[in-house]
C-alpha cells in the first residue's frame, strides 16, 4: 500500500512517501525489491526510486523523501508502486496509482477531523444529521449516502474499536445487527448493509461438524427480523441484511444484498447442509444464475485479478451474472480500522479490476464501502456509496434496491460530495442509442466547497477485454464529441483539490 499527501509542502521543504507492504504467512526477513514511480501530468516519469527490503513476519514499511524542484509546474501527479518477492519471483503488489499536486494549495482547502468517541459514548448521543448535499443541481434526484460492505458478530465483525486487532472469531464479538444500524444511524449514514459471511453461520471459519443446522438459518433470518425491526421504529433509515458469499482462496468475495435465504457448501457430519440452498463453492456461473433467477442483486467486493473465476477465467463474463451483479466497490477503507473519527489513512483502491469486468460485458455502477470489521460502521473513514432516487421519494431499503438495480449509484471518497454523468439527458445507469454527436455532462457539488482539481471521462467498450482509458479532449464538465460506430461505456472521475476522488456510475451507449 502506497501512503502520501495530495497537497503539495511549501517551496523547497521535502515531501515523505511511505511505502507499507504486507504478505501474510510470509517467513522471517523475507526480501523484497521494490520500485515507485512518479508520473508528470501527461504521463512521462519524472523520477523513480529502487530498493530492497526485509518483511519481518510478512510486514514492512519504507520511507522516501522527494523534494521538488520550485519550478515544477502545478498539475496532477501520479505515483506507482510496484513490489516482488526476491526468493520467488513472484508479484506481491502492484499500487493503484494515486495523484497528488506538486504546487500547493490555498489553506481554506485544509480539512478538519471530527472528535472521536466509542461505540458505547455514541450510542448515548443523539442523531448527528447526514453533513452531505442532498441534491445534484440540475438533476431531480435526492441523494442517500451510506456503506453496502459490513460485517457484525453474526460472523467475523462487531469487534469492539478498544481491542478490535482484525476479524474477530466468528460469533464472538460483543456488537450485532442492532448496534450496527444505530451506531451508522447515528453517525449520519443514511443506510448500512450488514453483510455477513455466508460460510460462518456455523460460527467457524471452516466446518464444524456437530453443528445444528437450524440454528444457523435461524440466525440467518434473525438477521434479517433485526433489519426490518429496526426500519419500523426508525423512520428515515434503511437497515439492510445479506451475506458475502465466497472465499478468497480461489475465488473471491461478493456481497448478495437481497436473499431472504442463507447459501453455502458446508455440511455437518450427518450431511445436513447448515444454509437454506446449497451453493458450490467458488461456482460462480451457477451462483449468478441462481442469482439471476431469483431477482437477486450482487456485488464484487475488493475485486481482483485473479478472482470470480468460471471454467479457470478470472473475471470472466457470465450473460446470468450481468443480470445479477449492479455494483463493484472501486475503493474501500482499511477493513480493520478502529478509527471513530473518520481519519482512516489506509484505503485499497480497484478501479483496475472493476474496469476489466466492465470490458468483459458487465454492466456495473461503483460503489465505495469500509468493511468494517470493528464497531466502528461508516465512521473509519469519509467514504460513502452514494444512491440517487428520484426526487422526495423515501429512501426505503426496496427503494434503494430498485436504484441500484437501475445503476443509479456514485462512490465518493468525500460524503459531502457527489458526482453523477449524464448522456443526451439520461441518467448514468441508462444504456442509449446514439446517432452523431454525444453530450456528456458531468454533474458535480460539494457541500464543503472543494474544487476539482482533476476531471476524467474514463471510456471502454463492453466486451472488448481491453483497457479502459481518459477520453481525449476532456476540459469541461460538459464534453461534446461523435463517438466511433458501436458500443461503448463512459463514466466519470473527478479528483478534489484535496485528492479525494468520486466516481460516476457509467453510461452505455451504442453508437450507429
Amino acid at each position: 500500500m502506497l501512503e502520501a499527501v495530495f497537497t503539495a509542502p511549501a517551496p523547497g521543504r521535502t515531501r515523505a512517501f511511505i511505502l507499507h507492504f504486507t504478505l501474510p504467512g510470509a517467513k522471517a526477513a523475507l526480501p523484497i525489491d521494490w520500485q515507485l514511480n512518479l508520473h508528470r501530468p501527461d504521463g512521462r516519469l519524472l523520477r523513480q526510486w529502487r530498493g530492497r527490503h526485509a518483511l519481518l513476519r510478512g510486514n514492512g514499511r519504507v520511507q522516501v523523501q522527494w523534494r521538488a524542484a520550485p519550478t515544477l509546474p502545478a498539475g496532477i501527479y501520479e505515483l506507482r508502486l510496484q513490489a516482488g518477492d526476491t526468493t520467488q519471483r513472484r508479484p506481491i503488489a502492484v499500487g493503484h496509482p494515486i495523484p497528488l499536486v506538486a504546487a500547493a494549495v490555498p489553506p481554506a482547502a485544509a480539512t478538519a477531523q471530527s472528535a472521536s468517541a466509542t461505540p458505547r459514548d455514541s450510542a448515548a448521543r443523539a442523531h448527528v444529521p447526514a453533513t452531505g448535499p442532498q441534491r445534484l443541481p440540475g438533476l431531480p434526484s435526492s441523494i442517500f449516502y451510506g456503506n453496502l460492505h459490513s460485517q457484525t458478530n453474526h460472523s467475523d465483525g462487531g469487534g469492539d474499536p478498544a481491542t478490535c486487532r482484525g476479524a474477530q472469531e466468528p460469533q464472538s464479538a460483543p456488537f450485532g445487527p442492532e448496534d450496527a444500524y444505530t451506531f451508522a444511524h447515528q453517525h449520519g449514514l443514511d443506510f448500512l448493509l450488514a453483510s455477513e459471511h455466508n460460510h460462518m453461520y456455523d460460527g467457524s471459519e471452516g466446518s464444524v461438524p456437530n453443528a445444528d443446522p437450524l440454528a444457523a438459518r435461524q440466525l440467518y433470518r434473525l438477521g434479517l427480523d433485526r433489519a426490518e425491526s429496526f426500519n419500523t421504529a426508525t423512520p428515515g433509515f434503511s437497515a439492510m441484511y445479506g451475506q458475502e458469499w465466497g472465499v478468497i482462496s480461489g475465488g473471491g468475495h461478493l456481497n448478495i444484498l437481497n436473499s431472504p435465504a442463507l447459501l453455502g457448501w458446508e455440511r455437518n457430519t450427518d450431511g445436513q447442509p447448515f444454509a437454506d440452498v446449497v451453493t458450490p463453492r467458488n461456482d460462480y456461473a451457477a451462483l449468478y444464475k441462481l442469482m439471476k433467477d431469483q431477482g437477486w442483486l450482487g456485488q464484487f467486493n475488493h475485486p481482483k485479478r485473479d478472482h470470480f473465476p468460471i471454467a479457470g477465467q478470472p473475471l470472466a463474463f457470465s450473460e446470468d451474472g450481468a443480470n445479477a451483479m449492479a455494483l463493484c466497490e472501486i475503493m474501500n477503507s482499511n477493513a480493520f480500522s478502529t478509527r471513530l473519527d473518520e481519519g482512516e489513512t489506509r484505503h485499497s483502491f480497484f478501479e483496475d479490476a472493476c474496469n476489466r469486468l466492465l470490458e468483459a460485458g458487465y454492466r456495473l455502477a461503483f460503489s465505495s464501502n469500509q468493511d468494517n470489521h470493528c464497531a466502528n460502521w461508516g465512521a473509519a473513514y469519509s467514504n460513502r456509496t452514494g444512491i440517487l432516487l428520484p426526487e422526495n421519494e423515501a429512501a426505503s431499503p426496496q427503494a434503494l434496491l430498485n436504484a441500484i438495480r437501475a445503476r443509479r449509484v456514485f462512490a465518493t471518497m468525500d460524503k459531502q460530495s457527489a458526482i453523477a454523468l449524464t448522456a443526451n439527458g439520461a441518467m448514468m445507469g441508462s444504456e442509449i442509442d446514439n446517432s452523431g454527436e454525444l453530450t456528456l455532462q458531468v454533474h458535480f457539488t460539494s457541500a464543503a466547497g472543494r474544487g476539482i482539481a482533476s476531471l476524467e471521462i474514463m471510456e471502454g467498450i463492453p466486451g472488448r477485454q481491453g483497457e479502459v482509458r481518459p477520453l481525449p479532449g476532456v476540459s469541461a464538465l460538459q464534453h461534446r464529441f461523435t463517438p466511433a460506430p458501436g458500443p461503448h461505456f463512459y463514466y466519470a472521475r473527478i479528483t478534489q483539490d484535496d485528492g479525494r476522488q468520486l466516481w460516476s456510475a457509467p453510461v452505455w451507449v451504442n453508437q450507429r
